[in-house]
């Protein structure tokens, strides 16, 4: 039996109902004003995931949490399940509630529901969209890891000049192909081995993991429409392996996003990245997009430099969410 992780206490009116006893139209005002904030704050067009999340919610086959006020969905939570491991998909709140409490509300219930009766031993998220409160209490404290990620964004009109460096090392670089999945897999996992990001997201801690990361990209619309021109990878020519990639999606219909950009470690400082992703954004600038948005771990101070210098800036932190070791009876 799975422990049980105290949620917070509620507050406020809305009540707290399981969200497969919804509709899509208990939901419409909220996810448009979700739809609005991705907008106005990131540049980002989320009406793709709202529609998935309006779809499921309608065959009643979407897992979580939403706060129901007066007939209506103010805020909502849902979750997926991946073997062993729970992701904690969206966390919205309407801004007439948006607490803490009412965020933890949420959160707390769709914890439980993934450790309740299920196999579940670990559970990731990152929620863009919650309260920034350092002073937060996150619900399961006591199996959480915390990691802060920036929100970078680049806007070409007052970018610095990208000038071509060619890398000092013997590569060549294609455009993305479905051919490059297994490659570019063993290269993620070899990348990210003892790295920051394995710890939060561990897809990336092995070959099978990096190649489900890679599908999801291509597939799903969470990071944006998969850009295949903008997405690049390079072959190390001395020994013929798939060595580099920077992968691109869509997220607007002007703006673009950088989904991963991954170096071998025997190429790192060798200009390979940089070529990489300067071919992504020159690319997405000639498909007529204005600005470039990315992640990356706030920890990771070399690679927040290296987008510092090519002209990104920090426009939004949030947390990366870790939950494990759930004690069971």
């Amino acid at each position: 039996m799975a422990a049980r992780l105290q949620p917070a206490p509620a507050v406020g009116t809305p009540d707290l109902v399981d969200l497969r006893h919804l509709s899509s139209s208990h939901l419409e005002n909220l996810l448009e004003e979700e739809t609005r904030e991705w907008h106005e704050h990131m540049d980002w067009d989320f009406k793709k995931s709202a529609d998935l999340v309006r779809r499921f919610v309608d065959l009643r086959a979407l897992s979580g949490s939403a706060l129901v006020e007066d007939g209506e969905a103010v805020g909502y939570s849902y979750f997926v399940l991946e073997e062993h491991k729970g992701l904690i998909g969206d966390l919205y709140v309407r801004h007439a509630h948006r607490t803490v409490e009412n965020e933890n509300r949420l959160l707390a219930a769709v914890l439980e529901a993934l450790v309740s009766g299920s196999q579940v031993r670990r559970i990731e998220s990152q929620l863009m969209m919650i309260l920034p409160d350092q002073a937060r209490v996150v619900p399961g404290a006591e199996y959480l890891t915390m990691y802060q990620r920036n929100f970078m964004l680049l806007d070409f009109d007052t970018a610095p000049p990208l000038p071509e460096r060619p890398a000092r090392h013997r590569v060549h670089l294609e455009r993305w192909a479905d051919n490059h999945q297994d490659g570019g897999a063993q290269l993620i996992a070899s990348a990210y081995t003892g790295h920051i990001d394995s710890r939060i997201n561990d897809q990336y801690r092995s070959s099978a993991g990096a190649r489900r990361f890679l599908y999801n990209i291509v597939q799903y619309p969470g990071c944006g429409s998969f850009f295949r021109q903008a997405s690049y990878v390079a072959f190390d020519l001395a020994r013929g392996w798939l060595c580099g990639l920077s992968l691109a999606s869509i997220v607007g219909p002007d703006a673009g996003h950088i989904t991963q950009i991954c170096i071998a470690p025997q190429l790192r400082g060798m200009a390979v990245g940089y070529e990489l992703l300067r071919r992504s954004l020159m690319t997405l600038r000639e498909h007529g997009c204005r600005n470039v948005s990315l992640t990356v771990t706030a920890s990771n101070e070399e690679a927040v430099r290296l987008y510092e210098r090519i002209g990104f800036r920090t426009v939004r932190t949030f947390s990366a969410y870790v939950w494990e070791g759930f004690v069971r009876s």
